[in-house]
């Protein structure tokens, strides 16, 4: 492959993201702010330097002298506290994206929230005094062009948004400055926001409550995690991960909470993830539902089927975040791209791809969700039906796979287990027995040709390519011939294991370019090596992919083999909800052995809750008075304030 010269720049690992179910921002581990989308997670970002370090905005207030930075979540929250030591003293800065309860909301109801598009930056002097500079550059329409900044009070706005500070600063064209000095006990707030800004005095006195608030949800929500195994810590980040990439005014759950972070450095291989996928949605709702959670998996449903009914269920692979079908992709071409990895896109083609995996993938969460009670519509039975029949028509027939690669269409070994998985799961929904010639038909065919001759499960039929997807067959409960789960264990060791990860294959797939190691399917190796029995070496995989997340515990998409930079998508919720998932299973083995495994996702789930009803009954669960987390805008003076509202537009 021919040699390009790759700009220096920030690894991924080096930030840490922050949100509130409406918008998002990636916080360096410096202090900087190189992404944030404030007012909906697909929305042009106010800062964006993570994709072009020339034009893109940014928030910055760092030492004026050399420091040394230290960070960590506050605990239990997706609130972020950076240490800064410099030779006169020590700051600590928090930053936040506001969220609270909806006024009038049940107690118990984390769906219905009232996020502000705001992010929120205090920082207190420790010790000594600090001297700051403060710098900001506010982007607009993806940096087309420079922002019309003007002066307000306390600060500075433009077309669509505003930065408050509680202490004078300047500006320098069209960035906001100033130099800050704070000695100890002393506070400054730094408001980034979009829309026009209410009154600055009150929006600035609103911190302090604002910050209680949002440390108050986060502390109540991740209480209900229900895990109390030997890796909480991991778990529960992963599950405020999660939470974070939920879209509360719709329900939707996103892939990752940015857009064309690189595969390979330097390369093509660069996507739009902020939008919702309906394979990755359900792996999240099974993972969640493994911890206990049930709002998120219901707002996940309303949303699919507001918006994903057709002739057959779901109608795409992908939608946007309110629903969108239409996501065609276009290119950023003025923006230089992270790292020059370019282009920059906005939008993803998959949207049109055909996968038949998602069909199961529905299914199988449906028949979770009426496990743990949930019914379904007689209309809903009725697209079930047809979506059943269309698969039982259609499996033969190629498509795109798991991967979604811009290849020709192909007979997807994976694609036709799941195919198999949504009749075994809609004879279960639909009460009947009316697959069963179909689905031993599949059987046949994928034993026939989905599995090479050494064993193993096969890429595609007719090849003999390794994919690191074929270690979900004992996940989905597809039944597979003696030996041949081991076969596929030993080829993907031999073929795409490195010492710190998995690949997903190797080969051609219609792009250009390498790519690093997958995380996700690091904890597929994790699980399938369960399922054999072998718990000392699933134990062993499991904590060297712990070891490969970054220090407040968050992923990328994957990992650059050689010198472990993060790659693709930041942070991903494929990452962390196969994480959550392999502790889970972990915890299943520890307390029942191997063959508790047995079965399918909603047998496991169903294991799991059982677990942590044992362990709630020995363990004291803290209480966090609801009063503490509501967001009344009104009651805080900040008339005029408006989020998007959740529940979901037009539904009660």
């Amino acid at each position: 492959m021919e040699h390009v010269e790759i700009p220096a720049g920030p690894d991924i690992r080096d930030y840490a993201a922050i949100g509130n179910c409406r918008g998002v921002a990636l916080v360096h581990k410096e202090g900087r702010v190189d992404w944030c989308a404030l007012e909906r997670f697909d929305a042009a970002p106010v800062c964006l330097r993570l994709l072009d370090d020339r034009i893109g905005g940014y928030l910055d207030t760092r030492p004026t002298d050399a420091f040394v930075a230290t960070r960590r979540y506050v605990p239990d929250t997706n609130v972020l506290e950076t240490t800064l030591a410099t030779t006169s003293g020590v700051a600590r800065v928090i930053d936040f994206m506001p969220l609270g309860r909806e006024p009038g909301a049940a107690s118990d109801d984390f769906v219905t929230v009232h996020a502000l598009a705001w992010l929120v930056r205090v920082i207190d002097a420790v010790e000594g005094d600090i001297e700051f500079e403060l710098d900001v550059l506010p982007s607009t329409q993806w940096a087309l062009r420079a922002p019309q900044v003007h002066r307000v009070e306390q600060g500075i706005a433009w077309e669509r948004g505003a930065l408050l500070c509680d202490r004078p600063i300047g500006m320098r064209g069209t960035h906001a400055s100033g130099v800050i000095r704070l000695r100890a006990g002393e506070r400054m707030r730094v408001v980034l926001m979009a829309g026009k800004s209410p009154a600055p005095s009150a929006v600035l006195a609103s911190v302090d409550r604002l910050l209680d608030i949002t440390l108050a949800y986060w502390n109540a929500w991740i209480s209900r995690c229900g895990y109390k195994g030997p890796y909480v810590a991991a778990v529960q980040r992963s599950a405020l991960a999660l939470k974070l990439l939920t879209y509360a005014p719709s329900g939707a759950i996103i892939a990752a909470a940015t857009t064309s972070l690189p595969e390979t450095l330097g390369g093509g291989r660069n996507w739009d993830y902020r939008l919702s996928w309906v394979r990755d949605s359900t792996l999240t709702l099974f993972a969640l539902s493994a911890l206990g959670y049930h709002d998120e998996p219901e707002a996940f449903r309303q949303f699919l089927f507001d918006h994903g009914v057709g002739e057959i269920f779901p109608t795409q692979i992908v939608y946007g975040i309110r629903g969108e079908v239409n996501l065609d992709e276009r290119e950023l071409t003025h923006l230089r791209g992270y790292c020059g990895s370019h282009p920059v896109r906005v939008g993803n083609a998959a949207h049109r791809q055909r996968q038949f995996d998602v069909y199961g993938d529905v299914m199988d969460w449906l028949t979770l969700r009426r496990e743990l009670g949930g019914s379904l519509s007689p209309s809903e039975l009725t697209i079930l039906r047809r979506t059943a029949d269309y698969v039982a028509e259609h499996w033969t027939e190629p498509g795109q796979g798991f991967w979604e690669e811009r290849d020709k269409p192909e007979q997807f070994v994976y694609g036709n287990m799941m195919c198999w998985v949504a009749l075994d799961r809609a004879q279960e929904l639909l009460d009947c027995r009316d697959y069963e010639g179909v689905m031993s038909t599949m059987v046949q065919d994928i034993h026939r040709h989905g599995i090479a001759p050494e064993g193993y499960l096969r890429k595609c039929y007719e090849h003999d390519t390794i994919d690191a997807v074929a270690l979900r067959a004992p996940i989905i409960d597809f039944p597979l011939p003696t030996g041949c789960l081991q076969a596929t264990i030993d080829e993907v060791m031999a073929k795409l294991v490195t010492p710190g990860g998995v690949y997903r294959y190797k080969g051609g797939d219609g792009l250009d370019g390498d790519e690093g190691t997958f995380v996700a399917c690091g904890f597929w190796l994790v699980d399938a090596l369960l399922f054999t029995g072998k718990t000392a070496q699933a134990k062993e995989w499991f904590e060297t992919m712990l070891r490969q997340s970054n220090d407040v515990g968050l992923y990328a998409e994957e990992i650059d083999a050689e010198n472990n930079r993060f790659l693709g998508n930041f942070p991903q919720g494929l990452s962390h909800l196969a994480l959550i998932h392999s502790a889970t299973l972990l915890d299943i083995v520890e307390h029942d052995g191997t063959e508790a495994l047995r079965g399918t996702h909603a047998d496991r789930v169903q294991h799991a809750r059982r677990m942590m009803a044992e362990a709630a009954r020995e363990t004291p669960q803290s209480i966090i008075d609801a009063r503490d987390w509501v967001l009344d805008a009104a009651a805080l003076g900040l008339s005029g304030v408006v989020s998007e509202k959740s529940p979901r537009e037009g539904h009660a």
